[in-house]
């Protein structure tokens, strides 16, 4: 009889726990293999997890509404279907939430690298019960690094306000804690007071008017919304605009748009825009960046990550290599991710790892916008409205006349701790003129 453990994910590479949020089979119920098994909750991303492996719900660690850690064991399935079921009394019903105090931590396993061993050089002391929480557990278990500088300096790590998911410790954290002079023998349990707001978000508290209706945060909201908080605080934003004559990309389109249809892919601006920018990323590596302490990490990939809006709220999957793949790929590729995250269908590698984001607002009508870089990047691209405006256009004998020309705004916000002004126009004026110009040769 064989036993396949089911794990929580990890959806994201700064997630740290997930919460399940609705089993989608019973405890006894028959199972086949990449089936939807649950669905869970997470940064940025609600998703169907499929199972494992085929057999039998054998079973169910975590109910509904629980947040546990990445890694933790969720569920147990028999590959023998005639096996009997294990699942203690409590969870045998999966609707019957347990108590969502003391959550077990996962055992360390090599393929962890969000939960790593403790260090004693970040203790954290647990609750009066002997219990730990999730924020306890995720401050004390830093990634190796940050152990690493908090050993060197003889640092407690439970004494340093962490900027990170449920305050977790970050490396920026560490070494701005230690650059701000803070004595080295920090005797342990001992707190400090934070030189400068970090840590969990707290949102003003309003009051609320009669007739009004109170909705607390989803999970997907309220971590969005940290986020963006936590972003505004991490990167000096600022926005450049340029507008662009689309005219010739609305040509190809009207060209070739059937030809694609009837190969199963629709040929969107996005895809054009999606094209020229991984093309040009290459060319201006300092926007495919990401800064890391008084360090500029420039990605070898090129990783664009397309934000695409759910009922329910944003996600961005992430096209991996796209400067190496051709149009058709990119178009293909796009669509794909975007169909699977409205059905909740994508694998958590496939909204990892990216490097530039491009979100597009114009869909719904917005003229321009200054998006908010999507954290550990360096830059997001906004794409406007695109619509038939008045141009003043110069004929070939050098006279200018108004014509109607297929137009559009783009935005970029960037982070001017690593980009500069002058290399953020550069970049954006060369997806104008690679959009302008499009070489019909790529389509």
């Amino acid at each position: 009889m064989a036993r396949v453990d089911v794990l929580m994910p990890q959806m994201g590479e700064s997630i740290a726990e997930g919460t399940l949020s609705k089993w989608l089979k019973k405890l006894g119920d028959e199972v086949k293999r990449d089936e939807p098994l649950f669905e869970i909750s997470t940064d940025k991303v609600d998703a169907e997890i499929p199972a494992p492996s085929a057999g039998v719900l054998a079973e169910i660690k975590v109910q509904e509404g629980q947040t546990v850690p990445v890694q933790t064991l969720v569920a147990v399935i028999e590959t023998d279907k005639g096996a009997a079921t294990t699942a203690p009394a409590a969870a045998a019903s999966p609707a019957a939430p347990r108590p969502a105090a003391p959550k077990p931590a996962p055992a360390p396993t090599a393929t962890s690298p969000v939960l790593p061993q403790p260090s004693p050089s970040s203790p954290v002391a647990p609750k009066g019960d002997g219990a730990e929480t999730a924020e306890e557990r995720l401050r004390r278990k830093s990634t190796p690094l940050v152990r690493k500088i908090a050993a060197e300096h003889q640092v407690d790590i439970s004494t340093i306000p962490g900027s990170g998911f449920a305050g977790r410790v970050t490396k920026q954290d560490i070494l701005g804690f230690i650059e701000r002079g803070v004595p080295a023998s920090t005797a342990p349990g001992s707190r400090l007071p934070a030189a400068a707001p970090s840590g969990p978000v707290e949102h003003p508290v309003v009051e609320a008017w009669p007739g009004d209706r109170v909705e607390p945060f989803s999970k997907i909201r309220k971590i969005t919304a940290d986020h963006m908080i936590m972003s505004r605080r991490t990167s000096a934003h600022v926005t450049s605009f340029f507008e662009i004559d689309y005219s010739r990309v609305a040509e190809l389109r009207r060209k070739h748009k059937a030809a694609y249809t009837e190969r199963g892919v629709n040929l969107t601006y996005l895809a054009f825009i999606a094209k020229v920018c991984a093309e040009n990323l290459r060319k201006h590596p300092v926007v495919n960046a990401a800064v890391s302490g008084d360090n500029i990490i420039y990605r070898g990939d090129v990783n664009i990550g397309i934000a695409v809006a759910l009922d329910w709220g944003l996600i961005v999957p992430v096209v991996k290599r796209a400067d190496e793949l051709s149009l058709g790929g990119l178009a293909r590729a796009i669509n794909d991710l975007g169909e699977r995250a409205r059905s909740k269908k994508l694998l958590p590698d496939e909204i990892q790892r990216g490097t530039f984001t491009i979100t597009n607002p114009g869909v719904f009508g917005s003229y321009a916008g200054a998006p908010i870089i999507n954290q550990p990047q360096v830059a997001i691209l906004g794409v406007g409205a695109i619509e038939k405006r008045p141009k003043v256009v110069t004929l070939p004998d050098g006279t200018d006349t108004i014509a109607i020309r297929t137009m559009g705004m783009v935005s970029m916000s960037y982070d001017h701790r690593v980009v500069d002004g002058a290399d953020a126009d550069r970049f954006l004026a060369d997806v104008k003129r690679a959009l302008e110009d499009f070489p019909e040769g790529a389509i």
